[in-house]
């Protein structure tokens, strides 16, 4: 695995058709650390993954990987620079195996094709998907699926990983499962997440910071604990059953 990064995001907005999806966003997320992203639906938290991940270009403001400007880089150019990204809807190569999946991943920073599927193994491994590994997407649970998404994101061997909503839909028990990867992941390899996560059990279970967004723009950030107290925060999002 590589090592961590840290990500800055300052001054970022962007607007669809004179619409405003993303006002002004800065936060930073430090090396190594695990931040959590949060808002209602809606509120432009996939947009500002998507502009940092360089699916879209912001129309004003830069984001920084250690201090290098991602701006105006493709999509593989950011992937390959260090930031790794999973996707809201989970879509794996169903002609695939669960190894080949993630092996594709690990073939950004390799052209050995035995390379890869070695690297996938080790992935998988870590994962607790390697009996899993000659199975068909199909075939696995949405658990596994889950956490194939995450597999095929570390294979590229990110520095930040972005996660989107990897969590959802998941029942508790299982919940707990990926929080404990994403521990894992983190305290082993130092790797940096920045997570969007509407499971508020999993955030306040892993994030040592959070930023709040509505209507594109941050109203609040902080620990877990001065976020869950903000008024404005409660007001929008969390309601007061949220800290009971």
């Amino acid at each position: 695995m590589s090592g961590a990064a840290s990500l800055s995001v300052r001054g970022i907005s962007k607007r669809f058709r004179g619409l405003a999806a993303v006002s002004d966003v800065s936060f930073d997320v430090s090396a190594g650390a695990i931040y959590a992203l949060i808002g209602p639906n809606g509120a432009g938290k996939t947009t500002i993954f998507n502009m940092i991940a360089g699916v879209f270009r912001p129309d004003s403001g830069t984001i920084l990987l250690d201090g290098a400007p991602l701006v105006g880089k493709r999509p593989d150019q950011i992937c390959r620079a260090g930031v790794g990204r999973t996707f809201q809807l989970v879509r794996p190569f169903q002609a695939l195996t669960v190894e080949e999946n993630v092996a594709i991943g690990a073939l950004t920073w390799t052209d050995d094709v035995k390379e890869a599927r070695d690297y996938a193994g080790i992935v998988l491994k870590l994962l607790g998907l390697d009996d899993k590994r000659l199975s068909y997407p199909d075939r696995i649970t949405l658990p596994d699926r889950k956490c194939l998404e995450v597999a095929r994101a570390l294979a590229t061997k990110p520095k930040v990983l972005l996660l989107d909503e990897v969590m959802a839909g998941l029942r508790p028990t299982e919940t707990d499962r990926m929080v404990g990867v994403f521990r894992k992941l983190n305290e082993g390899t130092g790797l940096t997440i920045l997570l969007i996560e509407h499971v508020m059990r999993a955030v306040m279970a892993l994030s040592r910071h959070i930023v709040v967004v509505n209507y594109g723009k941050v109203i609040a950030e902080g620990t877990p604990e001065q976020v869950t107290r903000d008024p404005d925060v409660l007001a929008c999002y969390l309601g007061v059953e949220a800290v009971e």
